[in-house]
């Protein structure tokens, strides 16, 4: 996923915002999926792109291991067949004094046992 928003420790990044690049893999068990052919039998991609976005674009964060965390918790929480996600952050415009990068990034793994769950709204 592409996005825009305004993660960063320096005020400038706060303020004009910038291109992040968002990596999602989901573990689901999708069995029932695959041997129906049924849509509601499956995760809805359309809706957990919808959450995720929501969740990355919120209010600011200055790290982006916080945003990965937010990504994560949003995707575990958006669906009770996901039971791990592996998120990946990459700031490809990240200001690093003299360094010359193609993008800085987090990746993280979290299971749903690892966040307790969020009342649904």
């Amino acid at each position: 996923m592409s996005l825009f928003a305004y993660h960063g420790v320096l005020s400038e990044e706060r303020t004009l915002g910038q291109r992040f690049l968002v990596d999602l893999e989901v573990d689901a068990d999708l069995r029932a999926a695959g041997e129906r052919d049924e849509l509601a039998q499956t995760v809805d991609y359309a809706r957990l792109y919808r959450v995720v976005r929501a969740a990355f674009e919120g209010p600011p964060c200055k790290l982006l291991e916080a945003a990965a965390e937010r990504v994560a918790r949003a995707a575990l929480n958006a669906d009770p067949r996901i039971a791990r996600v592996r998120v990946q952050v990459r700031k490809p415009a990240a200001p690093i004094q003299g360094a010359i990068l193609s993008y800085a990034a987090v990746r993280i793994e979290r299971r749903r046992e690892d966040f307790a769950p969020e009342p649904h709204q």
